[in-house]
């Protein structure tokens, strides 16, 4: 749709990497406000924000490269490829490796728990929904071919050459729908929050909704992985299905988690 916001010469500035990281700045503010109100330190929380960041980038790309690893072993110079390095990985990658990095520095750091990963719930909601607008600008993330009124087309040559995204089709608006669902989730965690309810339903709110409208847009997602299990799922419905039952099992309180969100020895 609109990949690059302008052009000097070979370089450009991505549209996609403005809109992520403005998903990402306007969900560590809103994190560093939550933590307050819990009485977290939001210096603490707000680095744990930036090493978790970094932390899921490349746990986006590696997972990325791991679905496609027949195609990176016999094409290794698309690994540095701007392509590649415009692409914004997968997402569970990413969000595995930052629970994963965030879990060590809240332990390191002696930091509730339950009571961090609330404070970042509505945020990452709130990120991963201006991020997917990112991709609509982008084209990355496509949908299957579509025929209903709403479908999106795809023209600018950039885009195609960028990620390969399909010109002058209908396409199901994946992006969107992912957009969508995260504003709805991010509003509806904002109401949570002001519940106050028990430590860990916030983080567990977030991720058995958030997991569920991935599982569904898949449906509509174009895959060009085969699927390693064979049957009607993808391999990311069956991590949303495995990140749904860890939300769950957070929603109601026997993670380990006791009632002040301090993990249990």
């Amino acid at each position: 749709m609109f990949p690059k916001i302008f052009s000097i010469g070979s370089f450009f500035l991505p549209s996609y990497g403005v809109l992520v990281a403005l998903g990402f700045l306007s969900a560590l503010w809103l994190t560093a406000k939550m933590a307050r109100q819990r009485q977290l330190d939001p210096e603490k929380v707000t680095n744990l924000g930036v090493y978790a960041a970094l932390s899921g980038l490349a746990g986006a790309k590696l997972l990325m490269f791991l679905f496609d690893l027949n195609y990176y072993i016999k094409n290794p110079g698309e690994i540095l490829s701007m392509a590649t390095l415009q692409a914004g990985g997968v997402f569970y990658g990413g969000l595995i490796a930052a629970l994963l990095v965030g879990f060590l520095y809240m332990r390191r750091q002696a930091l509730p728990v339950s009571l961090t990963l609330d404070s970042f719930a509505p945020g990452l909601a709130l990120g991963q929904a201006i991020g997917r607008l990112g991709c609509f600008a982008a084209g990355c993330c496509w949908g299957e071919a579509c025929e209903r009124g709403w479908a999106v087309v795809f023209r600018d040559p950039e885009a195609h050459r960028l990620v390969g995204v399909p010109l002058g089709v209908g396409l199901h608006p994946t992006q969107l729908y992912e957009a969508g669902s995260g504003i709805v989730i991010f509003a509806l965690l904002y109401w949570l929050n002001r519940r106050r309810g028990r430590p860990g339903a916030l983080i567990g709110a977030y991720l058995v909704l958030s997991s569920a409208a991935r599982f569904l847009v898949e449906f509509f997602r174009a895959h060009d992985q085969p699927n390693p299990f064979a049957g009607p799922f993808s391999l990311t419905q069956w991590i949303s299905v495995a990140f749904f039952l860890g939300g769950a099992w957070f929603w109601m309180g026997r993670f380990g988690i006791d009632r002040q969100g301090i993990v249990r020895e």
